[in-house]
């Protein structure tokens, strides 16, 4: 599965309303949730935390999720299906999937609902990740 797969996957999600925690695109997606549901839309096996905290400083084993959904760190230019984590506030990460238009997908809690738009001025981009071609989750 390719990650323009994914982020067609993500894109369909533009809609879905917002929920935390959320993992049913019918009845809510949070950032998380997203990631998630675009995966499983794609085949793949999803690693992803189910509890946490909606401030925070760190994800735990952040290293641990990436690898085990079949992803590997990438530098430089941010391709469609690429998954970004990003500092929203100063104790609020965000995980954003890369659009086929150089825009991003992502739950927005103040809208309701997961959009898709561009990064915005202020967040501060902590990891990029794209699919592993290799890694058949």
């Amino acid at each position: 599965m390719s990650a323009c797969e994914l982020a067609a996957a993500a894109e369909m999600l533009e809609g879905s309303p917002f929920r935390l925690h959320g993992r049913d695109p019918a009845t809510g997606l949070d950032c998380i949730g997203v990631l998630a549901e675009a995966l499983r839309a794609i085949g793949r096996t999803v690693s992803l935390p189910a509890a946490y905290s909606v401030r925070t400083r760190e994800i735990p084993s952040l290293a641990r999720i990436v690898r085990e959904s079949g992803f590997a760190p990438v530098m430089g230019k941010i391709e469609p299906g690429d998954v970004l984590l990003v500092r929203i506030g100063p104790l609020q990460l965000h995980l954003l999937v890369a659009a086929s238009d150089d825009r991003f997908v992502h739950a927005h809690a103040g809208l309701g609902r997961v959009v898709i738009g561009d990064l915005a001025d202020g967040w501060k981009i902590l990891g990029h990740w794209r699919i592993d071609a290799h890694i058949r989750g």
